[in-house]
């Protein structure tokens, strides 16, 4: 039986059942334990948070307390999933709030695959408040997330790689017009549609080359293992289970494990291909440096064959042709750095400009919406061709720094 109350009134021995606030503004990535450990009681004491779910029938209650009113079985998740009023955040106020979600995503998958590593059945549905943070945060500003959770180094690829695709599918699933219970099955599924890889051997996962013919058949075996995995725990939905199988499949049947073609791959397994080859692609990766955003739209425009056409083009709508971070070259002679799209138009960027490509000089940076003046983007450029080292903090400011600092003390 639940009960509410203050966390002030925690103690240990107590099963928590669930937080009374946001995902985000507790100490814990899951929920739903005893609690045992003095330091989660004292973290849960220090957070923000007020109240919480304790279950009596499975841990202590509160001293001389009267029996406890009964709510629904899900009450806590179902209040921590409830509707949030409509808000919108311009892009750098969206960021800093989008890098704490990146930092504690990370830290979920990280200890989703340790567990599966370990041969623990899974609850997936623990991280349903997670996705709606992500879920939230692609509403308030859909560039926001998309666009941070692409900054990863090749050592966190796997684990930040799964908190992108779960952004992606949201913001995709925003796009397609799906309801907000239907962009929480499309996050959930992105965000453990690589589980088989906690499985794979690490000389295999992270070898800093091409893989040979032997090791490439046994890295295309983790769509069938993470499809296990998920049967083998709970809380993984048919769309979470069937985007981990099918989500390397292609729509003209070349794809992997089972040529899959056309319609015989769902709407949700087409969506995750184009989600995880974006990121994959876009991402720096222990053998290559990741491409250039509107690059890697452009490639994969031109890959017949691999995508559902129709799903692609509103992929392209949710992170504009020109994504954020992209480098562009303009009709003046100067380079820019995309910061936000223009929702009139997916040509017409807001930039910030950096460069003069005619002297080849640094330039005062200056912010330039494309929709309002008379200049244009007339390229995309290479960033390899470039190498400018801090193209990243152009767009994302101080939180490009503050995931880097919150990786390096994970580590």
């Amino acid at each position: 039986m639940l009960r509410k109350i203050p966390v002030a009134d925690l103690r240990l021995g107590m099963h928590l059942h669930g937080f009374e606030a946001a995902w985000i503004d507790h100490p814990f990535w899951r929920t739903r334990f005893v609690l045992t450990d003095p330091a989660d009681l004292a973290a849960i004491h220090a957070s923000p948070v007020r109240d919480c779910w304790i279950d009596v029938s499975r841990g202590c209650d509160v001293e001389g307390s009267a029996p406890p009113t009964e709510p629904s079985p899900e009450q806590a998740t179902v209040e921590a999933l409830a509707p949030a009023a409509p808000e919108v955040n311009d892009l750098q106020s969206e960021l800093e709030h989008a890098a704490r979600i990146c930092s504690q995503s990370r830290q979920a998958v990280v200890s989703m695959f340790a567990e599966a590593r370990l041969g623990k059945a899974l609850d997936v549905e623990r991280c349903l408040p997670l996705v709606e943070e992500v879920r939230r945060s692609v509403l308030r500003n859909p560039g926001a997330l998309v666009s941070l959770a692409r900054l990863k180094t090749a050592d966190d690829y796997t684990y930040m790689h799964s908190v992108a695709v779960c952004a992606l599918m949201v913001a995709l699933g925003r796009t397609l017009g799906l309801d907000d219970e239907s962009c929480r099955q499309a996050g959930l599924a992105g965000l453990v549609h690589d589980m088989g890889k906690a499985v794979m051997p690490a000389a295999i996962l992270d070898k800093p080359g091409r893989l040979t013919d032997e090791e490439f058949a046994v890295m295309r075996t983790h769509p069938q293992r993470g499809h296990e995995i998920l049967l083998e725990g709970q809380g993984a939905d048919a769309v979470a289970l069937d985007v981990c199988l099918h989500h390397h499949e292609k729509v003209d049947g070349s794809g992997y494990p089972h040529h899959l073609a056309g319609d015989a791959i769902t709407p949700y397994a087409r969506m995750g291909a184009i989600c995880d080859v974006y990121d994959a692609i876009t991402s720096n990766r222990p053998y290559k440096a990741g491409w250039d955003p509107a690059e890697s739209v452009s490639r994969m425009a031109r890959w017949n064959g691999h995508f559902d056409s129709t799903l692609f083009f509103a992929f392209v709508k949710s992170l504009g042709i020109y994504p954020t971070g992209s480098l562009v070259r303009l009709a003046s002679g100067r380079l820019a750095v995309v910061i936000e799209q223009n929702q009139q138009s997916l040509t017409t960027p807001i930039v910030k400009v950096f460069f003069s490509v005619k002297t080849g000089l640094p330039i005062g940076p200056e912010l330039l919406d494309l929709g309002r003046g008379s200049d244009r983007i007339m390229q995309r450029e290479s960033r390899g061709a470039w190498n400018f080292p801090h193209l990243e903090s152009m767009w994302a400011g101080d939180s490009a720094e503050a995931i880097s600092a919150a990786r390096r003390t994970a580590a």
